[in-house]
């Protein structure tokens, strides 16, 4: 490195310094944020309740501990959540192979849906699938949610795994081909692979979209997270305490899954 280069020297802040400054922002924002919801609610008259909310997340039943309507809300939105990741991730991939197949009718089927399912509201999708098709499918209101999201989500999903097959340098396909490997086996063993490193950080993005638009399949009557809350806002009145709880909920479950993939994400740069 030449040396005006290293005239004026960045100062290097630490390995262990730079999350504690995170740290030290984040409960700053907190606190202000937090500051500013006691000034408002204090100027509402808001009388806070936050003795009452315990029963909603656990219940004694008969000198047991069981799982509350907001837990039992979560535990929904898990399993929407769950479902929809899996069934996204395999419409996605199919999706995008499509694309970029030779086939003129798998193209245009691919486009089709894609560019239906982005060009118009996720809310209008839940809703025609749960009036329109769910009684011509014969399935409720938990599986048209699913399914509207799984369509939903695979189509952006669709076009994060085509963008992160198309970035893989064309001398790898060469490569795999040049090994006698099938095209199949060049996707399976050495672009998938490759490309899937690239496409982690948006596919970590959308996959805490699916979490957050779950709440969505709250307006066809599917009790998870978020209508939970609004059933217990509606007999209690007890606005900010059980909004702030589902918030916290949601913020929790998202945390998670982003530390999760940034795990995956380090350990497949590490086995690189």
């Amino acid at each position: 490195m030449p040396r005006a280069m290293n005239r004026f020297p960045i100062p290097y802040l630490g390995y262990k310094t730079r999350p504690l400054l995170d740290l030290l922002g984040f409960c700053l924002l907190l606190a202000v944020l937090i500051w500013l919801t006691l000034a408002g609610s204090e100027r509402l008259g808001y009388n806070w309740q936050w003795y009452r909310l315990p029963r909603y997340l656990l219940q004694d039943i008969d000198g047991r501990l069981a799982a509350g309507p907001l837990l039992q809300g979560l535990a929904v939105t898990l399993k929407i959540t769950a479902s929809g990741l899996v069934l996204a991730t395999l419409l996605g991939v199919t999706t995008a192979l499509l694309r970029l197949s030779s086939s003129i009718v798998g193209r245009l089927l691919a486009t089709a849906y894609l560019e239906t399912v982005r060009n118009t509201p996720l809310l209008i999708q839940i809703l025609f699938i749960y009036f329109a098709l769910s009684p011509v499918l014969g399935i409720g209101g938990l599986a048209s949610g699913i399914l509207a999201l799984t369509l939903f989500e695979g189509a952006y999903a669709s076009e994060i795994i085509r963008a992160g097959i198309v970035s893989v340098e064309r001398g790898q396909w060469e490569a795999a081909y040049s090994l006698g490997l099938s095209r199949t086996q060049a996707y399976v063993r050495v672009v998938l692979p490759q490309a899937l490193r690239r496409m982690l950080p948006p596919l970590t993005s959308q996959a805490v979209s699916l979490v957050k638009d779950s709440a969505l399949v709250s307006t066809i009557a599917v009790h998870e997270l978020t209508m939970q809350g609004q059933i217990i806002v509606a007999d209690t009145f007890l606005t900010f305490e059980v909004w702030f709880t589902v918030a916290a909920m949601y913020l929790f479950l998202n945390t998670v899954l982003s530390l999760a993939a940034s795990g995956l994400e380090r350990r497949m740069t590490l086995t690189a």
